[in-house]
């Protein structure tokens, strides 16, 4: 459905019309001030714009944060995640020093996490495992461990909360990162220490192993992480590593200069998942089918979960805006108050709109809303709205391209890093975010409504 209100505009005004452009209403334009020869006509047209969740069988996922657990949400279903990772290690590596009698006193690994979903204090279980086959670029989340891992070499396990009680709330309180008692939330698994032992050997009798990276990725293909108990909470996990522990041997110099002593010290080699290796995430949701049949909301689930389609009637609108300017094309989604359970999911709190398209290559190819058509926008609390203000720019390119087709596009909530450049702050990256989020999304005709202002010369 199409409604048409003209306006005329005097040159003199030209301006104003175009500031006013970045405006959600345009309704309020005067009348001509202008000689006939120099009049503008200025029209805001309406249209419908339809909208559905689409589900994603996966996201591409190139990074080194990822998730662990598994939440249950009434209205989004079961969302489960675990991941596989390598670990960096520099060319002809060796160990800084040379343990006692060529012995490792223990292994550790290291689950750090910038927080969780769901409740803190249910009993999670962790596992890890040795990966057995070489891991492949595949960075889409619906990766299946198996083909890398067959869980044939367990390493450690650790039952743990989110909310470690142990840690005192005076070592929490502590917000200066150089103080010694910092605490960074971490699950520590302790691993059979043959692994330690077994990498200190490879060093002494087949330094090959590490020569480079890809050597050390042959010789040891990574570690599986997962779950094998519990449910109720997910881990927002940003930083995986293992340490080797062990003693050496080390002599003390007298402030002659002269060797006094031998002493035994304590030391680590720690091995990280960096961006430089391949971190795989697998992410698995259950029960979002009924968010598709919904007659009246649409959806956003992260990660990998759904993400809102909208189809522009640009076939309609292409014929009634030719040989006119498109100045405006104001659009937002109004959302629902999140679901009244224990633990609700957030809103995503950014997103962006891109032609569904792009979806397929977008994130692959590291675009962003610099190179792109897309457009971020953050999520206003206070109003429940995702504003994205003036879209015209991509109908004015759909237009140009595709006059016969309906503008086609998605909403995929993403994690965007900035930075400024000549004092303008730009987007430096743009992923899928990796987060638990959702959120339902009105779509009667009123919130589906969309005003597009154009002008042009009246003879």
């Amino acid at each position: 459905m199409m409604n048409t209100k003209p306006f005329i505009l005097g040159l003199a005004l030209l301006s104003i019309l175009w500031i006013s452009a970045c405006k959600d209403d345009l309704n309020l334009v005067g009348g001509s001030i202008q000689p006939g020869e120099d009049e503008i006509g200025v029209y805001t047209d309406t249209f419908q714009v339809e909208a559905s969740t689409v589900l994603l069988d996966s996201i591409y996922a190139k990074t080194t944060v990822g998730l662990l657990g598994e939440i249950y949400d009434p209205t989004y279903g079961y969302l489960k995640a675990d991941y596989i990772c390598q670990f960096y290690c520099m060319d002809e590596y060796q160990f800084a020093k040379t343990p006692v009698d060529g012995k490792i006193d223990s292994v550790d690994f290291f689950i750090v996490y910038s927080g969780s979903v769901g409740d803190s204090l249910t009993p999670m279980r962790a596992q890890v495992y040795q990966v057995n086959s070489a891991l492949e670029k595949n960075y889409y989340t619906n990766v299946d461990p198996s083909k890398f891992c067959d869980r044939s070499i367990p390493l450690g396990a650790k039952t743990y909360t989110a909310y470690d009680a142990s840690i005192s709330d005076s070592i929490r309180g502590i917000t200066d990162t150089t103080d010694s008692l910092y605490y960074t939330p971490h699950v520590r698994i302790r691993m059979d220490k043959s692994l330690g032992q077994r990498i200190y050997d490879e060093t002494i009798h087949n330094p090959a192993s590490f020569k480079n990276q890809a050597a050390f990725n042959a010789f040891f293909p990574g570690i599986y992480v997962t779950n094998t108990f519990g449910s109720g909470n997910m881990l927002n996990v940003y930083s995986s590593s293992f340490a080797i522990y062990y003693h050496y041997r080390d002599t003390l110099v007298s402030s002659s200069g002269v060797a006094d002593s031998v002493v035994i010290k304590k030391t680590q080699e720690v091995f990280y998942a960096t961006p430089e290796v391949i971190q795989l995430n697998r992410v698995r949701n259950m029960g979002l089918d009924k968010l598709v049949n919904d007659p009246d909301y649409v959806y956003m689930k992260t990660p990998a979960g759904a993400v809102t389609k909208l189809v522009i009637p640009a076939k309609e609108i292409a014929p009634l805006v030719e040989g006119r300017v498109i100045n405006n094309m104001s659009f937002s989604l109004m959302a629902m108050p999140q679901e009244e359970t224990q633990f609700p999911l957030l809103a995503p709190p950014t997103v962006v709109l891109m032609p569904e398209d792009s979806l397929s290559f977008f994130f692959q190819k590291g675009y962003t809303d610099v190179n792109s058509l897309a457009i971020p926008i953050t999520y206003t609390t206070s109003t429940r709205k995702y504003n994205f203000g003036n879209i015209s720019n991509i109908l004015k390119v759909h237009i140009k391209n595709s006059p016969d087709e309906d503008l086609r596009l998605v909403v995929v909530p993403v994690t965007r890093e900035t930075g400024t450049v000549n004092n303008i702050t730009q987007t430096t990256s743009m992923t899928n975010l990796m987060s638990p989020s959702a959120v339902k999304i009105r779509r009667d005709k009123e919130s589906m409504k969309m005003e597009v202002v154009s002008s042009k010369y009246e003879k």
